[in-house]
């Protein structure tokens, strides 16, 4: 399960157990004053008999959990600033990052490209590890694409610019 959607879970079972612990205590204490007991579990003397009415009303509102973006959103919004890696991506992978098994995205011509951004492992695996990116998550074949573009430009992605030809002329430079 991706883990957006167990941390979404999570928040949710959380926010349940919290709710039910406030009103667990909040019994209890009801229940301690309602029976005349101290706070140390010695009974008092009540010379007068006392009817207390105790009305419980329990709102539960929760904060609206953000939906998860898609792949194609985050990588719009992490490249927002470079246009023309939303486009490489589109064309590299159709902004895929996992199979639907849950592995990751693999470029049917050549394996050894991996993720939203097609990195290829033989070429740039070693030297994204040295600098701490991980190409198999999505945030590090992110990052590390990031890393090529203001190093090399669009040339790593060269071989799909048909598919970007508008941004072709950059690439080149």
């Amino acid at each position: 399960m991706p883990r957006e959607i167990l941390r979404d879970i999570w928040r949710k079972d959380r926010i349940t157990h919290n709710l039910r612990r406030i009103l667990n205590l909040t019994t209890i204490g009801l229940l301690a004053v309602i029976s005349g007991f101290g706070s140390l579990g010695e009974p008092r003397n009540i010379t007068s008999s006392v009817t207390i009415t105790v009305e419980v009303q329990v709102v539960i509102t929760t904060e609206k959990v953000p939906e998860t973006l898609t792949t194609e959103e985050k990588v719009e919004q992490y490249f927002v600033d470079i246009p023309i890696m939303i486009e490489i991506a589109r064309c590299e992978s159709r902004y895929k990052h996992f199979n639907k098994d849950g592995g990751v995205n693999r470029g049917v011509l050549t394996p050894a490209d991996v993720g939203v951004m097609q990195i290829n492992e033989k070429y740039h695996l070693r030297d994204a590890r040295k600098l701490g990116y991980d190409i198999h998550s999505l945030e590090g074949n992110m990052a590390y694409a990031r890393y090529l573009y203001e190093r090399e430009g669009a040339r790593p992605w060269l071989s799909s610019s048909y598919c970007w030809a508008k941004y072709r002329e950059i690439a080149q430079r």
